[in-house]
């Protein structure tokens, strides 16, 4: 069933907040959160400083009623800078890439910022893109079973 959930973007203080979150709202993570240190290296990517690695890849934290507050460290080795426009995104978990595809296609059109969906290290599809009214909207599905 599809989701959606709210992202939210730190710049190295993503624990800090979460663990606030978390104790304003008196509920578990879903899982323990992701360091920048578990993600498998991609290809050409150079390795990260020493000081990011144990910054928040992921953490997810339900909230009320089923919502989930999900979120992640910008990296300035890698360029990112917290702003107005990058710190909050809407992400919708869907059932598929299809679905995925087309939603991205409507939201990106006339925005900026995109990474079209594609394949990740985690087995899902995921992009995201800056509509043209200035709201992020990020994108997971599952990866479709490879037609025989």
């Amino acid at each position: 069933m599809a989701t959606v959930s709210t992202y939210l973007n730190f710049m190295g203080n993503c624990s800090e907040a979460f663990a606030f979150y978390k104790d304003v709202f008196g509920t578990e993570y879903s899982t323990p959160a992701m360091r920048m240190r578990d993600v498998p290296p991609q290809p050409g990517q150079p390795p990260l400083p020493a000081d990011e690695q144990d910054a928040v890849m992921h953490v997810a934290l339900p909230i009320i009623d089923g919502h989930v507050l999900m979120g992640t460290d910008m990296l300035r080795s890698m360029g990112h800078e917290l702003r107005l426009g990058n710190n909050i995104t809407i992400s919708l978990n869907l059932d598929s890439s299809d679905e995925a595809m087309g939603l991205y296609a409507a939201l990106s059109e006339g925005g900026s910022e995109s990474i079209e969906p594609a394949a990740q290290s985690w087995d899902a599809m995921w992009g995201i893109c800056l509509d043209r009214f200035g709201i992020r909207w990020m994108f997971n599905a599952p990866l479709e079973p490879a037609a025989h």
